[in-house]
């Protein structure tokens, strides 16, 4: 005959129990090993056994059995860890999630987010330990990150498309990422730099003298990361129709052409239409509007932008002209691929989440 084991003593919960085991079980502040805890006494409550338990919460059946008995002998003290030898706490458990609570669900009078001196006036602690404090939790109230909702009606569509391109690439093609840079300026410092020393980083005046712009249009080849580059004075259809052109003579005959391009109107004007009739095997693909993130051409943008632009000094902007020349032929001499690793699914997953998370989002 199968054993049925010992009987188990029954597990009733207190609403103020329960209450208290529910806050455990969610909040983020909490420690995971007090989370984990509640959520095997609540479900040990809902009836289920020490192995059914165990199962569910992807733990051992003897760690269910055990805070089981705990809690049947000391209710809630009995999830809490016992004190340990040595220097007690300065702070209690109360008064670290009362800060953490505070952080996440609260703002200083007349401020936007807590400071360290705001919230140790608060709390009665010292800024020291508050820093500790967040830390530990990795919560950093002084940074903000920036976001902006597509509000394409074509969003699936055209995500579906643009990800199916990097992941799914059709044979007997090429696909390229294109896009313009433009108002690249040609700055020169009013002083030289000084030269980084031990102990010192370079130093650059802040002022500076403008000789003019320009603007460079790049294809990334998503395959193998090279680019194909032209470099103009002005921004127009005329010169992105002559981009094209130079990007169709690159490309073996024997090739279709796909673009990932954004929706900037030089894109569709009316000269570019017609080109395209006149060159049937290169498609154009749009990305979903305020979704640059999604042109792989961006990340090469970026690196311009650090090893070149940002501590440029030129003289004139055939100068500036000619270090990019220089800098995408040393690119292009050892290519970097960016690999496409999200699905169109996983996308709207992860965009769906921050929806839920925003208040009256009007999505």
């Amino acid at each position: 005959m199968p054993r049925s084991g010992r009987p188990k003593t029954p597990l009733i919960l207190t609403r103020e129990e329960r209450e208290q085991l529910t806050r455990w079980a969610r909040r983020a502040s909490s420690a995971q090993s007090l989370a984990l805890r509640s959520k095997v006494v609540l479900a040990c409550a809902e009836g289920g056994s020490n192995t059914a338990v165990a199962e569910r919460l992807r733990c051992d059946r003897m760690t269910v059995g055990k805070w089981r008995a705990r809690f049947l002998e000391h209710r809630l003290d009995g999830l809490l860890d016992e004190p340990r030898s040595g220097r007690p706490p300065r702070i209690s458990v109360d008064q670290v999630e009362e800060v953490i609570v505070a952080t996440l669900e609260t703002t200083p009078p007349n401020a936007t987010h807590w400071t360290r001196a705001k919230m140790a006036e608060r709390t009665g602690l010292s800024k020291s330990t508050i820093g500790e404090i967040w830390r530990k939790f990795e919560i950093k109230p002084h940074l903000v990150d920036h976001f902006k909702l597509s509000t394409d009606p074509l969003f699936i569509d055209k995500l579906y498309d643009v990800v199916g391109l990097y992941l799914n690439p059709p044979e007997a093609a090429v696909v390229l990422c294109v896009d313009e840079k433009s108002q690249m300026q040609a700055l020169q410092r009013s002083q030289p730099a000084l030269p980084m020393m031990p102990g010192m980083p370079e130093r650059r005046t802040h002022d500076y003298v403008r000789h003019g712009t320009t603007t460079l249009f790049a294809a990334l080849n998503v395959a193998d990361g090279t680019v194909i580059t032209s470099l103009h004075r002005r921004h127009r259809a005329t010169e992105f129709k002559k981009f094209l052109t130079k990007v169709e003579a690159a490309v073996p005959q024997d090739l279709q052409i796909h673009l990932i391009c954004d929706n900037y109107g030089t894109h569709k004007h009316p000269i570019i239409k017609a080109w395209l009739e006149a060159h049937p095997r290169v498609h154009l693909h749009f990305t979903p509007t305020y979704s640059s993130w999604l042109n792989l051409v961006e990340r090469f943008f970026a690196y311009v932008t650090s090893d070149l632009l940002q501590r440029g000094d030129h003289h004139s902007v055939q100068a500036l002209e000619a270090d990019i020349r220089a800098w995408v032929k040393a690119w292009n001499a050892n290519p970097k691929a960016f690999v496409w690793t999200k699905t169109a699914d996983e996308i709207l997953a992860k965009l769906g989440r921050l929806i839920r998370r925003t208040s009256n989002p009007g999505h």
